[in-house]
């Protein structure tokens, strides 16, 4: 019963406010749902085959169908025999207007029964699929069906089905045509028979972006020294990928030259990295691995990962200026922790890690008198909820010496803090 019947009829207005909602919910989802279905393809209708053919009576035909598009993941396809002066009322490529998309057409028995023709002779014939030339010309030299896809043995008048590359053998991936068999079953007069074809077109697909042209782009991500220090860069990769799906087709991309290809490998590979919701996991990755580089003192990896991916991109938080002045604390290289720290500093002051760190530099790059106004200012401070300025600082000093940083001034700053 359609909304318009319930209008006209004053049936809506008896149905309680509960039951109106509900109505209007499962209206609204309908169309929202076939909208959204619509935006993943679309039927084909430029690239359809329609073909009539006659075959004379007891022979054998095979019928190649038009080339498919890049992208086709189902075919739609419509028999029809038809008597003499009999015309179909409607032709697919209409009936499919009101479809949105492949699922509308396999919904049981109504759907075939809707793609049907209006009318269709009473000859009949059976018919067989395949999927390469040459089993269709045996089969229409010998009648062989051994290199069928699909059998039809039962004959008929009409016939209507969907095909699709993941349900079906018939149609495989990338494939650009389908070969029909058609043998009468009148023994006296010729048939006509009407073959209508519609392909249904992956939007991405279309593209040309194949799972083996996807890889040769996740290959050479994989090469970047970006993707080689953070050891596992599928998220990273992927990224890049869906960047380079996005803005060429397949064709587009061969065409580009190695100077153009470089260079749009780094623009995406600098957006993957931007600071926003769906890259946070590139970035913690970042984060986590460079981190894992410090504990294996593997300093120069862990100062160069978090450089190629935050703090070139101007994406680093305070704490990452803070993990990289850390890094090149414990690699003997004062001056730039001291650089990295006052950068941190500038982007947040209250932040008393940063000043204690900044506090570390200074004492193992002999600046003893601005490390010792440092420790004085901050040292009945908590650092964190948790642990005080005096705390960490013992801590920190304990772990230098284990690493090798060793200063005649530490004992100075112990005794400092703790007056």
């Amino acid at each position: 019963m359609s909304a318009g019947y319930l209008l006209q009829s004053g049936l809506l207005g008896k149905l309680s406010a509960t039951m109106k909602t509900t109505f209007f919910y499962y209206i609204i989802l309908f169309f929202t749902c076939s909208l959204s279905a619509q935006q993943t393809g679309y039927w084909d209708k430029t690239r359809a085959t329609s073909k009539e053919i006659s075959l004379t009576a007891g022979d054998r035909i095979s019928v190649k169908s038009e080339d498919f598009p890049k992208g086709t993941t189902e075919i739609i396809y419509r028999i029809t025999l038809l008597d003499d002066n009999q015309q179909l009322a409607s032709s697919l490529v209409s009936l499919l207007k009101s479809v949105p998309d492949p699922s509308g057409v396999s919904q049981g028995s109504a759907g075939a029964v809707f793609l049907m023709s209006k009318i269709s002779g009473d000859d009949k014939c059976t018919y067989a699929l395949f999927s390469n030339e040459e089993s269709a010309k045996k089969y229409k030299d010998s009648g062989e069906t051994a290199g069928a896809c699909f059998l039809q043995n039962t004959p008929l008048s009409k016939e209507a089905k969907l095909l699709s590359v993941e349900n079906s053998k018939c149609l495989k991936a990338n494939a650009q045509n389908i070969w029909f068999g058609f043998e009468s079953k009148n023994w006296i007069m010729k048939q006509k028979i009407v073959l209508e074809i519609v392909p249904w077109v992956d939007y991405k697909l279309s593209k040309g972006w194949s799972q083996e042209n996807k890889k040769s782009i996740l290959d050479l991500c994989k090469t970047s020294d970006l993707a080689q220090l953070l050891g596992n860069a599928d998220d990273f990769c992927v990224c890049i990928l869906d960047q380079f799906t996005q803005k060429y087709t397949f064709s587009e991309y061969q065409k580009l030259l190695a100077v153009e290809k470089s260079k749009s490998y780094r623009d995406f590979g600098a957006k993957c990295l931007t600071n926003t919701a769906e890259n946070q996991s590139i970035l913690n990755s970042v984060r986590v691995n460079s981190f894992q580089y410090f504990q294996k003192k593997n300093y120069d990896k862990a100062i160069r990962l978090l450089h190629v991916g935050l703090i070139d991109n101007g994406n680093g938080k305070v704490m990452d200026y803070n993990a990289l002045a850390t890094y090149y604390l414990y690699s003997k290289q004062f001056g730039k922790a001291i650089k990295y720290l006052q950068d941190a500093e500038k982007m947040d002051s209250s932040e008393l890690l940063i000043q204690l760190n900044l506090a570390h530099a200074y004492l193992l790059n002999n600046q003893f008198s601005e490390a010792k106004a440092l420790h004085k200012k901050y040292k009945n401070q908590n650092v964190s909820a948790t642990e005080s300025w005096n705390a960490r600082t013992k801590f920190d000093f304990d772990e230098m010496k284990k690493a090798g940083l060793s200063s005649e001034n530490f004992d100075r700053i112990l005794k400092l803090i703790q007056e």
